[in-house]
Protein backbone atom coordinates (compact mmCIF):
# COMPACT_ATOMS: atom_id res chain seq x y z
CA UNK A 1 0.00 0.00 0.00
CA UNK A 2 2.78 2.25 0.67
CA UNK A 3 3.39 2.59 -2.95
CA UNK A 4 0.72 4.64 -3.68
CA UNK A 5 1.10 6.92 -1.26
CA UNK A 6 3.08 9.29 -3.43
CA UNK A 7 0.10 8.57 -6.23
CA UNK A 8 -2.47 9.67 -3.23
CA UNK A 9 -0.48 12.59 -2.29
CA UNK A 10 -0.30 14.26 -5.54
CA UNK A 11 -3.34 13.24 -6.74
CA UNK A 12 -5.14 15.28 -3.39
CA UNK A 13 -3.26 18.17 -4.51
CA UNK A 14 -4.01 18.14 -7.91
CA UNK A 15 -7.47 17.65 -6.83
CA UNK A 16 -7.74 20.37 -4.08
CA UNK A 17 -5.92 22.76 -6.88
CA UNK A 18 -8.64 21.97 -9.56
CA UNK A 19 -11.61 22.75 -6.93
CA UNK A 20 -10.05 26.35 -6.02
CA UNK A 21 -9.48 26.38 -9.59
CA UNK A 22 -13.06 25.86 -10.22
CA UNK A 23 -14.35 27.82 -7.47
CA UNK A 24 -12.78 30.93 -8.61
CA UNK A 25 -13.77 30.79 -12.48
CA UNK A 26 -17.25 30.48 -11.24
CA UNK A 27 -16.87 33.76 -8.53
CA UNK A 28 -15.26 35.93 -11.50
CA UNK A 29 -18.20 34.93 -14.07
CA UNK A 30 -20.77 35.99 -11.24
CA UNK A 31 -19.16 38.70 -10.80
CA UNK A 32 -18.47 39.46 -14.48
CA UNK A 33 -22.42 38.78 -15.09
CA UNK A 34 -23.66 41.34 -11.88
CA UNK A 35 -21.57 44.30 -13.29
CA UNK A 36 -22.90 43.52 -16.95
CA UNK A 37 -26.39 46.11 -15.85
CA UNK A 38 -23.97 48.81 -15.53
CA UNK A 39 -23.69 48.72 -19.47
CA UNK A 40 -26.45 49.02 -21.99
CA UNK A 41 -28.70 46.25 -22.67
CA UNK A 42 -27.20 45.75 -25.53
CA UNK A 43 -23.69 45.34 -23.53
CA UNK A 44 -25.23 43.25 -20.93
CA UNK A 45 -27.04 40.73 -23.15
CA UNK A 46 -23.67 40.27 -24.84
CA UNK A 47 -21.41 40.09 -22.04
CA UNK A 48 -23.81 37.55 -20.36
CA UNK A 49 -23.69 35.40 -23.14
CA UNK A 50 -20.49 35.60 -24.06
CA UNK A 51 -20.15 34.26 -19.62
CA UNK A 52 -22.51 31.99 -20.51
CA UNK A 53 -20.49 30.12 -23.47
CA UNK A 54 -17.07 30.79 -21.39
CA UNK A 55 -18.59 28.76 -18.55
CA UNK A 56 -19.97 26.19 -20.79
CA UNK A 57 -16.77 25.84 -22.67
CA UNK A 58 -14.81 25.39 -18.80
CA UNK A 59 -17.08 22.57 -17.87
CA UNK A 60 -16.72 20.57 -21.10
CA UNK A 61 -13.15 20.52 -20.41
CA UNK A 62 -13.64 18.96 -16.64
CA UNK A 63 -16.34 17.00 -17.16
CA UNK A 64 -17.39 14.78 -15.58
CA UNK A 65 -15.06 14.00 -12.65
CA UNK A 66 -14.20 17.91 -12.47
CA UNK A 67 -10.32 16.97 -13.13
CA UNK A 68 -8.08 19.32 -15.43
CA UNK A 69 -7.82 17.83 -19.01
CA UNK A 70 -4.33 16.30 -19.69
CA UNK A 71 -1.63 18.22 -21.40
CA UNK A 72 -1.57 17.43 -24.98
CA UNK A 73 -3.80 18.49 -28.23
CA UNK A 74 -7.12 18.42 -26.64
CA UNK A 75 -6.15 20.88 -23.67
CA UNK A 76 -4.57 23.19 -25.81
CA UNK A 77 -7.44 23.06 -27.89
CA UNK A 78 -10.15 23.65 -24.76
CA UNK A 79 -7.36 26.49 -23.27
CA UNK A 80 -7.27 28.30 -26.95
CA UNK A 81 -10.92 28.18 -27.14
CA UNK A 82 -11.03 29.75 -23.70
CA UNK A 83 -8.67 32.34 -24.48
CA UNK A 84 -10.30 33.49 -27.58
CA UNK A 85 -13.62 33.81 -25.51
CA UNK A 86 -11.90 36.11 -22.66
CA UNK A 87 -10.32 37.90 -25.21
CA UNK A 88 -13.83 39.00 -26.77
CA UNK A 89 -15.19 39.47 -23.28
CA UNK A 90 -12.32 41.94 -22.91
CA UNK A 91 -13.53 43.93 -25.86
CA UNK A 92 -17.34 43.90 -23.80
CA UNK A 93 -15.82 44.18 -19.83
CA UNK A 94 -13.25 45.77 -18.18
CA UNK A 95 -14.27 42.98 -15.60
CA UNK A 96 -13.48 40.27 -17.52
CA UNK A 97 -9.91 41.05 -16.90
CA UNK A 98 -9.91 39.26 -13.88
CA UNK A 99 -10.89 35.87 -15.75
CA UNK A 100 -7.32 36.30 -16.77
CA UNK A 101 -5.69 35.16 -12.96
CA UNK A 102 -7.63 31.59 -13.85
CA UNK A 103 -6.25 31.45 -17.26
CA UNK A 104 -2.92 31.65 -15.78
CA UNK A 105 -2.97 28.56 -14.00
CA UNK A 106 -4.40 26.71 -16.96
CA UNK A 107 -1.53 28.00 -18.90
CA UNK A 108 0.94 26.67 -16.41
CA UNK A 109 -0.60 23.61 -16.19
CA UNK A 110 -1.31 22.63 -19.63
CA UNK A 111 1.24 23.72 -22.03
CA UNK A 112 4.15 23.31 -20.14
CA UNK A 113 6.79 25.26 -17.76
CA UNK A 114 8.05 27.22 -21.04
CA UNK A 115 5.28 27.70 -23.06
CA UNK A 116 2.90 28.48 -19.73
CA UNK A 117 5.13 31.11 -18.80
CA UNK A 118 5.30 33.08 -22.25
CA UNK A 119 1.84 32.23 -22.06
CA UNK A 120 1.30 33.89 -19.03
CA UNK A 121 3.48 37.16 -19.88
CA UNK A 122 1.67 37.94 -23.16
CA UNK A 123 -1.83 37.46 -21.19
CA UNK A 124 -1.17 40.08 -18.78
CA UNK A 125 0.38 42.06 -21.29
CA UNK A 126 -3.10 41.68 -23.51
CA UNK A 127 -5.07 42.53 -20.04
CA UNK A 128 -3.30 45.58 -19.20
CA UNK A 129 -3.74 46.82 -22.57
CA UNK A 130 -7.80 45.45 -22.25
CA UNK A 131 -7.94 47.60 -18.81
CA UNK A 132 -5.77 50.47 -20.20
CA UNK A 133 -8.16 51.15 -23.01
CA UNK A 134 -11.64 50.78 -21.18
CA UNK A 135 -10.64 53.14 -17.89
CA UNK A 136 -7.31 54.04 -18.93
CA UNK A 137 -3.07 53.56 -18.41
CA UNK A 138 -2.08 53.93 -14.46
CA UNK A 139 -0.20 52.09 -12.03
CA UNK A 140 -3.14 49.95 -10.39
CA UNK A 141 -4.27 48.46 -13.84
CA UNK A 142 -0.51 47.28 -14.32
CA UNK A 143 0.51 45.95 -11.12
CA UNK A 144 -2.38 44.17 -10.26
CA UNK A 145 -2.27 41.44 -13.60
CA UNK A 146 1.25 41.43 -12.72
CA UNK A 147 1.26 40.61 -9.46
CA UNK A 148 -1.61 38.19 -10.11
CA UNK A 149 0.78 36.74 -13.08
CA UNK A 150 4.20 36.35 -10.99
CA UNK A 151 1.91 34.31 -8.20
CA UNK A 152 0.33 31.87 -10.80
CA UNK A 153 4.01 31.35 -11.58
CA UNK A 154 5.45 31.12 -8.68
CA UNK A 155 2.59 28.51 -7.54
CA UNK A 156 2.75 26.90 -10.64
CA UNK A 157 6.55 26.25 -10.30
CA UNK A 158 5.56 24.89 -7.11
CA UNK A 159 3.11 22.66 -8.16
CA UNK A 160 5.85 21.20 -10.55
CA UNK A 161 8.96 20.88 -8.38
CA UNK A 162 6.15 18.80 -6.07
CA UNK A 163 5.04 16.91 -8.59
CA UNK A 164 8.55 15.99 -9.90
CA UNK A 165 9.60 15.10 -6.07
CA UNK A 166 6.64 13.01 -5.53
CA UNK A 167 6.95 10.84 -8.60
CA UNK A 168 10.59 10.11 -7.78
CA UNK A 169 9.66 9.25 -4.33
CA UNK A 170 6.51 7.03 -6.10
CA UNK A 171 9.41 5.12 -8.41
CA UNK A 172 11.98 4.59 -5.74
CA UNK A 173 9.13 3.20 -3.21
CA UNK A 174 7.88 0.91 -6.17
CA UNK A 175 11.48 -0.32 -7.06
CA UNK A 176 11.64 -0.94 -3.25
CA UNK A 177 8.30 -3.10 -3.02
CA UNK A 178 9.77 -4.87 -5.70
CA UNK A 179 12.84 -5.43 -4.27
CA UNK A 180 11.14 -6.76 -1.45
CA UNK A 181 8.91 -9.12 -3.15
CA UNK A 182 11.46 -10.32 -4.86
CA UNK A 183 13.54 -11.50 -1.69
CA UNK A 184 10.81 -12.49 -0.01
CA UNK A 185 10.06 -14.89 -3.64
CA UNK A 186 13.78 -15.94 -2.83
CA UNK A 187 13.21 -16.60 0.46
CA UNK A 188 10.18 -19.05 0.32
CA UNK A 189 11.82 -20.56 -2.59
CA UNK A 190 15.16 -21.13 -0.06
CA UNK A 191 13.00 -22.56 2.78
CA UNK A 192 11.09 -25.01 0.18
CA UNK A 193 14.55 -26.21 -0.90
CA UNK A 194 15.53 -26.46 2.44
CA UNK A 195 13.01 -28.53 3.80
CA UNK A 196 12.86 -30.59 0.72
CA UNK A 197 16.60 -31.07 1.64
CA UNK A 198 16.05 -31.79 5.56
CA UNK A 199 12.81 -34.36 4.23
CA UNK A 200 15.15 -35.96 2.11
CA UNK A 201 18.20 -36.57 4.50
CA UNK A 202 15.29 -37.69 6.75
CA UNK A 203 13.87 -40.27 4.73
CA UNK A 204 17.14 -41.42 3.25
CA UNK A 205 18.88 -41.90 6.75
CA UNK A 206 15.83 -44.04 8.32
CA UNK A 207 13.07 -45.26 6.04
CA UNK A 208 14.91 -45.30 3.08
CA UNK A 209 17.90 -47.77 5.39
CA UNK A 210 15.31 -49.93 6.70
CA UNK A 211 13.60 -50.71 3.10
CA UNK A 212 16.71 -51.66 2.05
CA UNK A 213 17.36 -53.95 5.19
CA UNK A 214 14.09 -55.25 4.23
CA UNK A 215 15.22 -56.13 1.10
CA UNK A 216 18.50 -57.50 2.28
CA UNK A 217 16.72 -60.05 4.44
CA UNK A 218 14.58 -60.85 2.28
CA UNK A 219 16.97 -62.12 -0.38
CA UNK A 220 19.01 -64.05 2.81
CA UNK A 221 15.58 -65.99 3.21
CA UNK A 222 15.23 -66.28 -0.33
CA UNK A 223 18.41 -68.28 -0.35
CA UNK A 224 17.87 -70.45 2.72
CA UNK A 225 15.30 -72.64 2.79
CA UNK A 226 12.20 -70.68 4.76
CA UNK A 227 11.17 -73.85 6.64
CA UNK A 228 14.11 -73.98 8.24
CA UNK A 229 15.15 -71.84 11.85
CA UNK A 230 17.33 -69.69 9.68
CA UNK A 231 15.20 -69.02 7.07
CA UNK A 232 12.76 -68.12 9.41
CA UNK A 233 14.96 -66.04 11.27
CA UNK A 234 15.28 -63.95 8.55
CA UNK A 235 11.88 -63.41 7.60
CA UNK A 236 10.93 -62.74 11.04
CA UNK A 237 14.13 -59.64 11.00
CA UNK A 238 12.44 -58.51 7.40
CA UNK A 239 8.88 -58.05 9.01
CA UNK A 240 10.50 -56.20 11.96
CA UNK A 241 12.27 -53.81 9.67
CA UNK A 242 9.09 -53.43 7.24
CA UNK A 243 7.27 -52.33 10.65
CA UNK A 244 9.91 -50.18 11.86
CA UNK A 245 9.87 -48.21 8.73
CA UNK A 246 5.87 -48.14 8.49
CA UNK A 247 5.89 -46.54 11.75
CA UNK A 248 8.50 -43.84 11.02
CA UNK A 249 6.82 -43.63 7.42
CA UNK A 250 3.56 -42.62 9.95
CA UNK A 251 6.01 -40.27 11.76
CA UNK A 252 6.25 -38.26 9.04
CA UNK A 253 3.13 -38.38 8.12
CA UNK A 254 1.98 -37.34 11.66
CA UNK A 255 4.61 -34.62 11.61
CA UNK A 256 2.98 -32.75 8.64
CA UNK A 257 -0.22 -33.44 9.31
CA UNK A 258 -2.53 -30.39 11.35
CA UNK A 259 -2.57 -31.18 14.91
CA UNK A 260 -6.45 -31.45 14.62
CA UNK A 261 -5.67 -34.57 12.38
CA UNK A 262 -3.39 -36.09 14.37
CA UNK A 263 -5.44 -38.19 17.19
CA UNK A 264 -7.98 -39.42 14.23
CA UNK A 265 -9.24 -38.55 11.26
CA UNK A 266 -11.12 -36.12 9.43
CA UNK A 267 -14.78 -37.49 10.73
CA UNK A 268 -12.59 -37.05 14.26
CA UNK A 269 -11.93 -33.34 13.37
CA UNK A 270 -14.93 -32.25 12.54
CA UNK A 271 -16.99 -33.29 15.81
CA UNK A 272 -14.35 -31.62 17.88
CA UNK A 273 -14.63 -28.29 15.36
CA UNK A 274 -18.31 -28.79 16.31
CA UNK A 275 -17.86 -29.21 19.77
CA UNK A 276 -15.76 -26.15 19.93
CA UNK A 277 -17.88 -23.92 18.01
CA UNK A 278 -21.32 -24.91 20.05
CA UNK A 279 -18.89 -24.15 23.41
CA UNK A 280 -17.31 -20.92 22.36
CA UNK A 281 -20.25 -19.06 20.79
CA UNK A 282 -23.39 -20.75 21.67
CA UNK A 283 -24.51 -22.20 17.86
CA UNK A 284 -26.56 -25.40 17.33
CA UNK A 285 -24.04 -27.43 15.00
CA UNK A 286 -25.02 -30.54 13.98
CA UNK A 287 -22.34 -32.47 13.05
CA UNK A 288 -22.87 -35.96 10.71
CA UNK A 289 -19.67 -37.74 9.66
CA UNK A 290 -19.75 -41.25 7.91
CA UNK A 291 -18.67 -44.15 10.68
CA UNK A 292 -17.25 -46.50 7.55
CA UNK A 293 -13.58 -45.80 8.98
CA UNK A 294 -12.48 -45.43 4.76
CA UNK A 295 -8.68 -43.80 5.12
CA UNK A 296 -8.85 -40.46 3.46
CA UNK A 297 -5.32 -39.33 1.83
CA UNK A 298 -4.32 -36.69 4.46
CA UNK A 299 -4.06 -33.47 1.95
CA UNK A 300 -7.46 -33.66 1.35
CA UNK A 301 -8.08 -34.32 4.71
CA UNK A 302 -6.33 -31.28 5.76
CA UNK A 303 -8.04 -29.39 2.87
CA UNK A 304 -11.36 -30.65 4.40
CA UNK A 305 -10.90 -29.31 8.14
CA UNK A 306 -9.18 -25.87 6.29
CA UNK A 307 -12.46 -25.62 4.42
CA UNK A 308 -14.73 -26.33 7.11
CA UNK A 309 -13.00 -24.08 9.84
CA UNK A 310 -12.89 -21.04 7.09
CA UNK A 311 -16.86 -21.62 6.38
CA UNK A 312 -17.00 -21.82 10.58
CA UNK A 313 -15.55 -18.97 10.48
CA UNK A 314 -17.66 -17.14 8.08
CA UNK A 315 -20.45 -18.08 9.46
CA UNK A 316 -19.55 -16.72 13.77
CA UNK A 317 -18.48 -13.10 12.13
CA UNK A 318 -21.05 -12.88 9.06
CA UNK A 319 -24.25 -15.18 9.06
CA UNK A 320 -25.76 -14.48 12.06
CA UNK A 321 -27.25 -18.00 12.08
CA UNK A 322 -28.53 -19.94 15.15
CA UNK A 323 -28.08 -23.75 13.24
CA UNK A 324 -25.11 -24.61 11.25
CA UNK A 325 -25.09 -28.77 9.62
CA UNK A 326 -21.93 -29.94 8.89
CA UNK A 327 -21.68 -33.07 7.09
CA UNK A 328 -19.52 -35.37 5.71
CA UNK A 329 -20.33 -37.48 2.95
CA UNK A 330 -18.04 -40.20 1.44
CA UNK A 331 -19.29 -42.28 -1.91
CA UNK A 332 -17.38 -44.67 -4.00
CA UNK A 333 -14.88 -42.36 -5.52
CA UNK A 334 -15.78 -38.88 -4.17
CA UNK A 335 -15.83 -36.82 -0.83
CA UNK A 336 -18.51 -34.43 0.17
CA UNK A 337 -18.29 -31.70 2.63
CA UNK A 338 -21.33 -29.50 3.58
CA UNK A 339 -21.81 -26.63 5.83
CA UNK A 340 -25.00 -24.95 5.33
CA UNK A 341 -26.31 -22.33 7.89
CA UNK A 342 -29.91 -20.32 8.52
CA UNK A 343 -28.02 -16.90 8.31
CA UNK A 344 -28.32 -13.64 6.83
CA UNK A 345 -27.13 -14.78 3.16
CA UNK A 346 -25.72 -12.40 0.49
CA UNK A 347 -26.11 -12.19 -2.74
CA UNK A 348 -23.51 -14.42 -4.17
CA UNK A 349 -23.46 -13.33 -7.80
CA UNK A 350 -21.60 -9.90 -6.21
CA UNK A 351 -18.94 -11.87 -4.76
CA UNK A 352 -18.42 -13.76 -8.27
CA UNK A 353 -16.19 -12.46 -10.78
CA UNK A 354 -17.23 -13.58 -14.54
CA UNK A 355 -14.19 -16.67 -14.57
CA UNK A 356 -15.99 -18.07 -11.77
CA UNK A 357 -13.77 -17.14 -8.58
CA UNK A 358 -14.46 -15.53 -6.09
CA UNK A 359 -14.40 -11.93 -4.89
CA UNK A 360 -13.90 -12.64 -1.23
CA UNK A 361 -10.70 -13.45 0.16
CA UNK A 362 -11.80 -16.47 2.30
CA UNK A 363 -13.79 -18.00 0.12
CA UNK A 364 -11.01 -17.70 -2.98
CA UNK A 365 -8.87 -19.12 -0.52
CA UNK A 366 -10.99 -22.05 -0.03
CA UNK A 367 -11.77 -22.54 -3.76
CA UNK A 368 -7.74 -22.25 -4.42
CA UNK A 369 -7.25 -25.19 -1.80
CA UNK A 370 -9.39 -26.97 -3.30
CA UNK A 371 -8.14 -27.11 -7.05
CA UNK A 372 -4.74 -27.52 -5.87
CA UNK A 373 -5.54 -31.08 -4.83
CA UNK A 374 -8.04 -31.67 -8.30
CA UNK A 375 -11.30 -31.02 -5.81
CA UNK A 376 -13.78 -27.66 -6.22
CA UNK A 377 -16.04 -25.39 -3.94
CA UNK A 378 -19.40 -24.27 -4.50
CA UNK A 379 -20.74 -21.81 -2.41
CA UNK A 380 -24.63 -20.73 -2.70
CA UNK A 381 -25.93 -17.94 -0.67
CA UNK A 382 -29.08 -15.60 -1.14
CA UNK A 383 -30.07 -12.87 1.12
CA UNK A 384 -32.58 -13.79 3.94
CA UNK A 385 -32.08 -17.73 3.19
CA UNK A 386 -28.60 -18.85 4.45
CA UNK A 387 -25.86 -19.69 2.78
CA UNK A 388 -24.33 -23.43 1.79
CA UNK A 389 -20.20 -24.11 1.24
CA UNK A 390 -19.97 -27.50 -0.70
CA UNK A 391 -16.38 -28.99 -0.95
CA UNK A 392 -15.97 -32.07 -3.17
CA UNK A 393 -12.88 -34.01 -3.93
CA UNK A 394 -12.25 -37.23 -5.72
CA UNK A 395 -11.10 -40.25 -3.93
CA UNK A 396 -9.95 -43.96 -4.56
CA UNK A 397 -12.61 -46.35 -3.90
Amino acid sequence: MRSHDGRRGIGSISAWLSLSLHLLVGALLTVLVLTSADGTRAESIAVIALAILFAATYVVGVWPDGALPESGRWGWWWVGALTVEWIVLLAWSVEATYLAFALFFLYLRLLGTVRGIVAVVVATVVAVGAFGLHRGFDVAGIIGPALGAGVAIVIGLGYEALNREVTRRQRLIEELTRTRDQLAIAEHAAGVVAERERLAREIHDTVSQSLSSVIMLLHAAQRSDPGTPKGRERLEQAREAAAEALAETREFIHALAPPALRDGGIGDALERLGEQTRETTGLRVEVDVPSDGRAVPTPVETALLRIAQGAMANVIQHAQAERVDLTLTRLDDEIILDVVDDGVGFDAETLTTRDGASRSFGLAAMQERAADLGGRVVVESQPGRGTSVVASFGVSP
